[in-house]
């Protein structure tokens, strides 16, 4: 197993990161954000989803095969792109919210709340059985901010809060887990593209002001990413060798357009508070259009799963995963190997204004 040692630039300390496989040691790197608080579905569930009734897990092997706790509930070989901003930022990983009630677990660096199969609307993720939605989620997170009422007082508490970081990511199921699966759901039939991204983000906004009165200051929103470009949709969608599924794209871009345009509404609304959006999608299509650059071979199939062409599906409990991860961008039919996630991380953290828009994570944490 070989040593990835990263250099990242923060003034005016240098933070040192040595990993083998996901397991990390963060030197000389002083908390940016008093605590980061995660939002979002299975490409950030830490493992929330292991204490429900869902089909939507991976606290099995081949998940964790790089991570050094094994399976957690991670949909991933290792890290998520959360854990790894979480390191660059000086943060230890987050606990999931559902493991939060053991005795001793510390909450004040932050909690996870992310689920996987859960999105931005009620029923999305539905047929794969219990999940956080993001109303669900917030909800959560009041629960845990009654108890964090219980260890600060209240200018502690509000200024706690103020520098502490929410990160929401979702989305991705209410088009792979309603909208594009017309055997589940009418959505679809009812909403053309325009109007469902509209929908979207009417839904959304009401959850972002709810934990802005709640006394978040400072957002990432990330956006989707390129949902025609994952092994599933590449294996329903069958565009030519090399291509994308462009209408997935297209009805997803809808929906990042909008995220901007209310990035940017936020920012103008809500004097003292920062709010800023991920790229996610430029991110991941110019690591597949340009994936030799960045070290990756295979763009179009998982590294484990099975089907037409590997990786279909989620990874089979003791399936082998190949052998080659670091040069596959995708693990499974729906998410990125840790490879691919500590690149978002990186972009999102140090990028320019087309990764991380109108400022980066590092810039916010000095604002």
């Amino acid at each position: 197993m070989t040593m990835e040692i990263k250099l990242i630039a923060l003034m005016p300390l240098i933070a040192v990161i040595c990993s083998t496989g996901a397991a990390a040691v963060v030197a000389a790197v002083p908390p940016q954000f008093t605590a980061i608080f995660a939002f979002g579905d299975s490409l950030a569930d830490p493992g929330n989803n292991n204490y429900l009734n869902s089909l939507a897990k991976a606290n099995y092997v081949p998940y964790g095969v790089d991570f050094y706790q094994g399976p957690s509930g991670r949909f991933c070989n290792g890290k998520t792109a959360v854990d790894y901003l979480g390191d660059m930022l000086g943060m230890p990983l987050l606990p999931a919210y559902t493991s939060t009630f053991a005795a001793g677990r510390n909450i004040l660096r932050g909690v996870n709340y992310a689920s996987a199969a859960g999105g931005i609307l009620e029923e999305t993720g539905q047929n794969l059985g219990e999940r956080f939605s993001l109303s669900g989620q917030v909800e959560n997170f009041e629960s845990t901010l009654n108890r964090l009422r219980s260890q600060m007082e209240d200018e502690e508490l509000s200024n706690y809060l103020a520098k502490a970081l929410a990160i929401m990511a979702l989305g991705s199921n209410d088009y792979i887990n309603n909208y594009l699966n017309p055997n589940f759901y009418t959505s679809s039939y009812f909403y053309t593209p325009k109007d469902y991204a509209d929908l979207l983000i009417n839904r959304y906004t009401r959850q972002i002001l709810a934990l802005h009165s709640l006394g978040f200051r400072k957002f990432l929103l990330a956006g989707i990413g390129p949902l025609g470009c994952i092994p599933n949709q590449l294996a329903a969608g069958l565009p030519p060798p090399g291509k994308c599924v462009a209408y997935t794209n297209d009805i997803v871009g809808m929906f990042n357009n909008r995220l901007v345009s209310l990035v940017d509404q936020l920012n103008s609304n809500y004097n003292g508070s920062i709010f800023a959006y991920g790229n996610t999608f430029g991110a991941v299509m110019d690591i597949i259009n340009n994936a030799k650059t960045y070290g990756f071979s295979v763009t179009d199939r998982g590294c484990c799963g099975i089907g037409l062409k590997r990786g279909q599906i989620t990874c089979l409990p003791f399936s082998v995963p190949c052998s080659n991860r670091n040069q596959y961008v995708f693990w499974d039919a729906f998410h990125p190997t840790q490879a691919v996630n500590q690149i978002l991380a990186r972009r999102a953290y140090s990028g320019t204004p087309s990764d991380c828009y109108p400022v980066n994570v590092q810039q916010m944490a000095l604002m």
